[in-house]
This record gives C-alpha cells, structure tokens and sequence, in this order.
C-alpha cells in the first residue's frame, strides 16, 4: 500500500457546509477546496509555485488535452504528471468527457464509448471508460474521474434519463479498470459522476446508484453548462442529502465566487474552473469587493491596488493605472498579474469558508461576504 493512501475525513459541518481533509499520495487537500485548472499542465500565465504559494493543494490537468499532445504513455515515460509539470502536490485529472462533447469534430457515441477526430489535427481517437481511467493512470494522476456523458441543457427527459443510465454503466466498468490498474494499492482515488440534467428524481436515483459502488468520492457533473445559478443550487438541494457523508463531494466546472459560496453553503468540498484564469487573461479582477474591469478607462489614473488589505503582490503591489495600462497594450505581465490575482482572491475566498465553519460561523461569513460584493469596487474608493 501506498504510505498515504487516499482517505477523507469529515472534520466540521456548520450547517450543510462541511470542513475535511482529503489525504493522497502527494499530500492534504484542505475543504472546501477550489483547483485551479492547469488544462494542459499548466495553469495558464502562473509558475507552480505562485499557484501553491495562493493556498492551492491541488490541480486540474485534462485527459483529452493530455491524450492529444504530449500523449498519456509519453508523459509516464517522462516520469508522470507530478514530474513533468513540477507540481509536486496533489493532482486531479478530469476523465475527458466534457471537452469530447464541446470540443471534438465528427463525434460518435454509442455503448462501448466515443470516437471522435481531434479539434487539432483531426486524428480519429477512441476514448472508452477504460481507455479514460488508463490515461490517467498513465498520467499517474492522485484523483480520477470516471467518463460520463455531459449533455447540454435543457434536454427533453428521455434524453437526460439514457445519458444518466448510460453514465452509470460506464461508472461500473471504469471502476473494474481503476482496481485493474492498482489504483487503490497506489493510494489513488476514483470519482464516480452523477448526473441526470435539471430533473430531480433523475440525479437522485443516479446519486443513489453511485453510493452502491465503491467510489473514493463523488461529483456532480452535468451542471454550469448554461442553465441559470437558480436550477444548479436546486439540482444541489436534492442531490447532496443522498450523497454518501463519508466521501467528499466535488462540483465540477464551477464557478464564480457567488457559486462557490451558494455551493458550500449546499455541502459540496471541491471544485475546478477556468473562470479565474480566463477572467485574468481578459482584463478582469475578481476582489472582495467584486469584479474590476481593468479595461474600463476609469482605472487610467487610478494610484490604488486593487486591494490593498490582500497579501498576495499583484493586488496589492500594482496600481489600477499600471495594471489598465498593461491590459489596453496587451502585454504579457498584464495575464500574468490578473491572473495571480484572481486564482489568489478564490484561495482566499475558500479559506475564509474553512475558517469560518471550524468556528460555526459560516453564516456570518456568507452575510459579509456577500455584502461586500453588493457594495461593489465603487464603494471601495
């Protein structure tokens, strides 16, 4: 067995909100959590180190995208993910899925899995729920998700009910590859995926037949792909209470700031999106105090950080002026900065979440918090 073999345990609810740790083979993953995605091991326009030094434990890194270039059996060559990225703390690997719906040309499903051509060079690829969990074990990834199918909503029920039965099938076979593969021995952990659309009765038969198999944690997949924040947080009302207490629950592909809260606030622990680095690389800062455009000509002359009170050196290092500069001349820093800051205000934002939980307090945390976003950037000057 591995000497940290995957475990989570459940250290404080306040509420619905929940404070754990999950333990892998690279270290503590302290919950509620938010991983910064690094798609193609990278997390675009940061160093590891600036990502760990915000308060991350752990990364995103994309099956697809890591299938297609460098390749799975290539990056084991190189020693795994973990070395070949220089990220020496825990890892997350999506199961490909999502991006094989949204991204891939001339795609094909049926039982067995999906083949598809790739979006780069129109290489035909055929990606099974085996073939998903040997990739990431190539990738020797520390937390591997099942393949699923997303769809897009809204759906007409008979469409959501057979992706949702057909996930769960695929559920059981990437299981049977994962303990093939030694997956538990090397102290990994495999995420089974509910889903089942916008329909209620749907996600808690799939939340309900999950919990039958022996899944290190679980996710809720199928949500953040267009429907309004009102139906997400109520598809997380009915799904949560039938999720397994024990595991940890991770939310996947959202969100912003108000998301994760609302979230948290629903007892979900981990999450993963672009939003923070994406925002970063198109002029937008997301603070207490709620998003800043630094594209807006009112920043021109502005001396102030974005927040002076923060601890990390992008906000509080550089002036609004500099920072509208660097973004209307398009340089480099200006994704650089942003994108430090943002990726740094959502580790800030979920370690005030834990803290505020471990003291019974998260109520008053979701209260503040919140009124400092309705009182915007303006209020701040």
């Amino acid at each position: 067995m591995s000497a940290n073999p995957f475990s989570f345990k459940l250290l404080k609810t306040d509420g619905m909100a929940r404070r754990g740790e999950i333990t892998t083979p690279h270290g503590i993953v302290n919950t509620p959590a938010f991983m910064p995605v690094g798609t193609q091991a990278t997390v675009k326009a940061m160093y590891p180190e600036q990502v760990q030094a915000t308060g991350a434990d752990v990364v995103l890194g994309n099956t697809y995208h890591l299938m297609l270039r460098p390749g799975a059996e290539r990056v084991a060559r190189l020693g795994g993910l973990h070395t070949f990225m220089n990220w020496p703390h825990t890892i997350l690997t999506d199961s490909g899925g999502f991006q094989v719906m949204s991204l891939a040309q001339l795609r094909k499903l049926d039982e067995d899995g999906v083949r598809f051509q790739s979006h780069i060079d129109g290489q035909k690829y055929h990606l099974t729920p085996e073939r998903s969990v040997e990739i990431q074990g190539l990738l020797g990834s520390d937390i591997q998700m099942q393949l699923d199918e997303c769809i897009k909503l809204p759906s007409p029920r008979e469409e959501v009910q057979r992706a949702m039965e057909l996930s769960l099938r695929w559920a059981e076979r990437s299981r049977t590859q994962f303990e093939a593969m030694g997956g538990p021995g090397k102290g990994q952990g495999l995420y089974g995926i509910v889903q089942g659309g916008d329909v209620p009765d749907l996600r808690i038969r799939s939340a309900e037949e999950l919990a039958k198999m022996p899944f290190e944690g679980y996710s809720v997949g199928g949500l953040a792909v267009g429907e309004p924040q009102e139906v997400m947080l109520r598809m997380l009302e009915v799904t949560t209470p039938v999720m397994p207490v024990d595991k940890p629950r991770y939310l996947m592909g959202v969100g912003t700031p108000d998301d994760l809260l609302e979230s948290v606030k629903r007892g979900i622990d981990q999450f993963d999106c672009v939003m923070p680095t994406r925002a970063g690389r198109h002029g937008l800062a997301y603070t207490r105090y709620g998003k800043v455009n630094l594209k807006n000509a009112r920043h021109a002359e502005d001396p102030r950080p974005l927040d002076e009170a923060a601890e990390c050196q992008a906000t509080s290092g550089y002036s609004r002026a500099y920072l509208h500069h660097l973004v209307r001349c398009g340089e480099g820093l200006a994704a650089m900065l942003l994108t430090w800051n943002n990726i740094a205000y959502y580790q800030t934002l979920m370690k005030g979440m834990r803290d505020a939980i471990e003291a019974g307090a998260f109520e008053d945390f979701y209260a503040k918090t919140k009124e400092d976003w309705a009182r915007g950037d303006i209020a701040a000057l």
